[in-house]
């Protein structure tokens, strides 16, 4: 092996651990944008483990660490820092292939989260003062001027205490008023599904990358320490 194919074959491997670096970017700044543009994260707290921003943002801000670890042991020709990369990547995607197991599990139990958070929303909205829970309230207006709903199956959920973002029309001050008849329970599931398989898309995407990236770079290093040539 003469030295222009190793310097290939370091490059390769520096190249590899900085498309993983930035795939676990993407993936953290993905998830940060549909944070910022979710505003029912308060309606619905007991699916929070899983909510497909926040497994995007805590899976791809380790991956970022992780693969920076490789790249910089790769610069560096550290053997410490790439065995620990090697380590933590393995141990990283058995973490993912869980999540994935997971994710199956839950989706169908969706709705009944959805619904369940969804109700107990309503009423703390309903039995709250104008100045009471101001989060829950701002987020189901959110929602329901959003996705041009209203309540969770409908207008009677709300028991005549019909808040102004269920008005079809604006403004909501005219004698006859009309109002959304549809749910919001059936536009967020769909939302949600939506949501979802960008989420799963997006984490097997990181996956094949840090599988590939796992498959390269073992064999790569394990001829350089056979030759001796780097990596000490």
């Amino acid at each position: 092996m003469n030295h222009s194919c190793v310097n290939c074959l370091k490059t390769m491997l520096i190249t590899l651990h900085f498309l993983c670096w930035l795939c676990g970017a993407f993936v953290v700044a993905f998830g940060e944008y549909q944070m910022m543009n979710s505003r029912f994260a308060s309606l619905v707290t007991s699916f929070w483990p899983i909510y497909p921003a926040n497994t995007l943002v805590v899976t791809g801000t380790i991956v970022t660490c992780v693969c920076y670890l490789g790249m910089l042991g790769s610069m560096k020709e550290n053997r410490c820092m790439l065995i620990s990369f090697f380590f933590l990547l393995f141990i990283l995607l058995l973490v993912e292939l869980a999540m994935a197991c997971v994710f199956f599990v839950y989706s169908r139990e969706i709705d009944s989260y959805f619904e369940k958070d969804l109700m107990q929303s309503l009423e703390i909205y309903r039995q709250s003062s104008p100045e009471g829970n101001k989060t829950i309230q701002e987020d189901f207006d959110a929602v329901q001027h959003l996705f041009r709903c209203c309540g969770v199956h409908g207008v009677s959920d709300w028991k005549g205490n019909i808040p102004i973002s269920c008005c079809v029309k604006d403004p909501c001050s005219i004698p006859i008023q009309t109002y959304w008849q549809e749910g919001c329970l059936l536009k967020l599931t769909d939302w949600f599904a939506r949501h979802y398989l960008n989420t799963a898309a997006g984490v097997v995407t990181m996956f094949i990358i840090q599988f590939i990236c796992l498959c390269i770079t073992i064999p790569v290093f394990c001829r350089f320490s056979q030759h001796g040539l780097g990596y000490q």
